[in-house]
């Protein structure tokens, strides 16, 4: 609120002229005032107390209402001036308070409009991560993405079909809910699979990649039947006759024993076209494997040690000599030719 503007002060008092030997009047004369004569104490003037030689002088006017007039306009505030002395109304302090809050308002969202794109940035960038792992999640687990095919790769002994049958049962699961335990329990069926490794390839296809055990040669039994086994001694599989292409492996203690195990190795470590060559295998103990060639050559291979070497130096031994009847590679540094 303004402060009032300042009333200017009325003009001081002038004693009206009086000529020489004039009376004054009633004795208890009137106060010139502001603008006018005061005229609240003494009686009015008596006319008749001006005589004939009085008739040429200035005798004073009482103007009241021409003072009362000029007085009134004097206080009367000017229409063009601010009404600073106008009392504020509950409804004008209301507005004012509103337009106040409403400018701090504005400036507030000026100062912190930076921080605000950043947070709504923010929050939206969250929200879209949100969305798209709660759709993916989702439709991962939903029949969208069901299993349609069942893929087999890396067979060759092993029927691919076959593998396919006994996996069926995964058909119509959504590929996030695969049973690997049921998988493992129907590939156990089937021994020449030696490991095996599950890819969920989007939206319907399952492949399974196979890695079959490699036999390394036969044992025949005590009732005269053969058995196909790995390196591992896992028995492949059974025939009464003996099948052509594996050699026949003879070591004291059976496939659970130390002999037995560096045979397989060094036997897995020959080439498939130099493993079809050996006609047989014997060890009596972990250090003194033999072989035996089916041309009718003798390989002395000691150990299951350094078997890649080993296998390196044969086939260069026996590239080099043809003929040998014998080739010592116990020391794969230094190959002896018999």
């Amino acid at each position: 609120m303004r402060r009032p503007s300042a009333i200017p002060s009325p003009a001081p008092p002038v004693e009206p002229e009086r000529p020489a030997g004039a009376q004054p009047f009633d004795g208890a004369r009137r106060r010139a005032t502001g603008f006018g004569i005061d005229a609240s104490a003494g009686a009015e003037p008596d006319a008749t107390a001006i005589g004939p030689e009085d008739a040429n002088a200035t005798v004073p006017i009482l103007l009241e209402r021409g003072i009362s007039t000029a007085r009134e306009h004097a206080e009367r505030p000017d229409p063009t001036a601010p009404q600073d002395d106008v009392p504020l109304t509950a409804r004008d302090l209301w507005q004012a308070t509103r337009a106040r809050r409403k400018a701090l308002r504005t400036e507030i969202r000026r100062f912190t409009q930076r921080s605000r794109r950043r947070r709504i940035g923010w929050i939206a960038g969250a929200a879209l991560a949100l969305l798209v792992v709660g759709g993916s999640v989702g439709a991962a687990y939903s029949p969208l993405f069901a299993v349609e095919t069942v893929t087999v790769e890396g067979t060759s002994a092993l029927k691919a079909a076959d593998v396919q049958k006994a996996l069926s049962g995964q058909i119509g699961r959504p590929l996030a809910l695969v049973d690997s335990s049921a998988v493992k329990a129907a590939l156990v069926a089937f021994p020449l699979i030696e490991t095996y490794r599950l890819e969920a390839h989007p939206p319907h296809d399952l492949v399974v990649r196979i890695v079959e055990r490699t036999p390394v040669g036969v044992l025949q039994a005590d009732d005269g039947r053969f058995t196909v086994v790995d390196a591992a001694g896992v028995v492949l599989s059974t025939t009464e006759a003996r099948p052509a292409g594996y050699a026949l492996i003879d070591v004291a203690g059976g496939t659970g024993s130390k002999a037995f195990a560096a045979v397989g190795t060094a036997l897995r470590s020959l080439p498939a076209e130099l493993r079809g060559q050996v006609d047989g295998a014997t060890a009596s103990t972990p250090d003194d494997i033999v072989l035996k060639l089916s041309g009718g050559a003798q390989v002395v291979w000691g150990s299951a040690e350094q078997s890649a070497l080993k296998t390196r130096s044969l086939q260069a031994l026996m590239t080099a000599n043809p003929g040998a009847a014998s080739y010592d590679v116990s020391s794969p540094g230094v190959g002896i030719v018999g």
